[in-house]
């Protein structure tokens, strides 16, 4: 015997018999959705109360209530032999799909969802590097080897670390972080950076925008101004925004910052946040003169310097001048540092060394501050330092990023010829693609992001780091992370993308 035709449609309700609302509330909402989404469009016949409730294992009266209750508010109708039905006169504008169709123009929900400061944010046209978790994207930034990392090592220091901690890491750690790692740090900062730092004064941090907004937050009122390096790293102004603090991007030329320039633009700014060693992103190193400037205006003015060294380890040619804090007499300069670069991004640790003057203050402060840098591998990470895993490791990458860097030149001069130009940079992780002459006047950084990312090949918009009007174009190139058997297969991709627009 054939099975007869179902005249009705199958309605995809699921009930909860252990949820915290009544079943006959669950049937009741989920019918309205329906109808609402036009899943059940007016006029549609429903099944008869008895087989809903046999086809939800529920009682009759259950389904009855709901249904009572949709009639009373007039999504449903019944009449006598036509059974229960969709309300056929249900007013449009109420009959709305997800993501189709949206609210009438002039209506209250023409309102924007998402705020100004989102909406800025969205418009600089900065996308995330890499689709996430993919493997083999090239060039992607901030992104160190991915196997050169020794992770068994590590497994190894996070089990010593936390087969039997102590109270004061486990239980009731100090606002700054792990001691034995900021230990650790002021002891390696003596040694490979030149100046001497007190353990007090390292607090650990997430990164370089909790850095900047807790230093921010501790030298200036809201409202201060800050001096900022442009074209430079988007998270400073972040760091900074999170402080309620002014950025007022200061323009970098041949010889890096300026200050002459920065005092015509705000003379009242109160802190300098710069990149002496490597500027993001054009690589400039501050000349001995223009940091004895910086630092003769912060002793002049009482004011502060954030000297962010985010990859001044990895210098392939020349000697490094010393690090402004190095130099600083007054006590002036806060010095940044990262780990995530250098190691793993989701490490997720950079540390913050404070002026001795902020220390006493920063210590009564820090207690009611969150979030803070997670405690999980801070120990792990002090034993990778004090037993000399990091710098050997150091070592290693310094070797391997020189080779990488060598070989994507390369590349790019087989490939990249009329497109791309790419100079050598003596230090850090990236290179910049600055376009060729011939197409400089039309070429379109974000849209070759864009073409790139199609291609499977990660870029950054040089553009994109400027905060001011004035705008360079081209395209930031991380090389750490990407092995050299992928260098050649990316940039020939990246050659067919822009092929295709220029």
């Amino acid at each position: 015997m054939r099975p007869r035709a179902r005249k009705t449609p199958p309605l995809g309700i699921a009930i909860d018999p252990t949820g915290a609302a009544p079943l006959h509330r669950q049937i009741g909402e989920q019918l309205r959705r329906a109808i609402l989404e036009r899943r059940l469009a007016p006029g549609t016949k429903l099944p008869s109360s008895r087989l809903m409730a046999t086809e939800l294992d529920c009682a009759r009266g259950t389904v009855l209530l709901a249904i009572d209750q949709l009639i009373a508010e007039g999504y449903l109708v019944t009449q006598v032999g036509s059974g229960i039905s969709v309300a056929a006169n249900l007013p449009d504008e109420m009959l709305v799909s997800p993501g189709v169709d949206g609210p009438p123009a002039g209506s209250a929900a023409d309102a924007p969802i998402l705020s100004r400061r989102t909406i800025d944010l969205l418009a600089t046209g900065l996308s995330p590097q890499a689709p996430f978790g993919d493997p083999a994207i090239a060039f992607p930034l901030g992104q160190p080897d991915r196997d050169a990392f020794p992770y068994r090592l590590w497994a190894k220091l996070l089990e010593q670390e936390w087969r039997k901690p102590t109270w004061q890491v486990a239980g009731a750690p100090h606002p700054f972080g792990h001691p034995g790692l900021r230990e650790a740090i002021a002891n390696y900062l003596g040694v490979a950076r030149g100046f001497t730092c007190d353990a007090r004064a390292i607090i650990v941090t997430s990164g370089l925008r909790q850095s900047i907004a807790t230093l921010a937050r501790m030298v200036l009122d809201a409202g201060d101004k800050a001096w900022i390096e442009d074209p430079g790293f988007r998270g400073t102004r972040e760091g900074l925004a999170a402080a309620d603090v002014r950025a007022v991007p200061v323009p970098i030329d041949a010889s890096g910052f300026s200050v002459e320039a920065a005092l015509e633009l705000a003379p009242d700014a109160r802190l300098a946040i710069v990149a002496p060693s490597h500027q993001f992103p054009l690589g400039t190193v501050l000349g001995l003169q223009r940091r004895l400037e910086l630092l003769s205006w912060a002793e002049r003015t009482r004011s502060w310097i954030v000297e962010d060294d985010f990859d001044g380890e990895y210098r392939y040619s020349g000697r490094p001048l010393a690090p402004l804090r190095a130099l600083d007499r007054s006590g002036r300069v806060a010095y940044l540092g990262s780990f995530s670069k250098l190691l793993f991004p989701t490490l997720r640790l950079s540390f913050l060394a404070l002026p001795p003057s902020l220390v006493e203050a920063a210590e009564k402060i820090m207690v009611g501050v969150s979030p803070r840098a997670s405690l999980l591998g801070q120990g792990a990470l002090a034993r990778f330092i004090s037993e000399g895993h990091f710098a050997a490791h150091l070592r290693r990458t310094r070797l391997l990023y020189a080779s990488r860097q060598e070989a994507l030149i390369a590349s790019a001069e087989r490939h990249l010829a009329g497109l791309l130009e790419i100079a050598p940079d003596p230090a850090g992780m990236h290179v910049i693609a600055r376009p060729h002459a011939d197409i400089a006047s039309t070429f379109d950084d974000v849209a070759a992001v864009a073409a790139a990312a199609a291609a499977s090949v990660s870029v950054a918009s040089l553009s994109a780091c400027y905060a001011g009007a004035h705008k360079e174009r081209g395209l930031i190139l991380g090389y750490a992370g990407t092995p050299e058997v992928e260098i050649e297969r990316a940039i020939a991709r990246l050659q067919t993308a822009l092929r295709n627009l220029y």
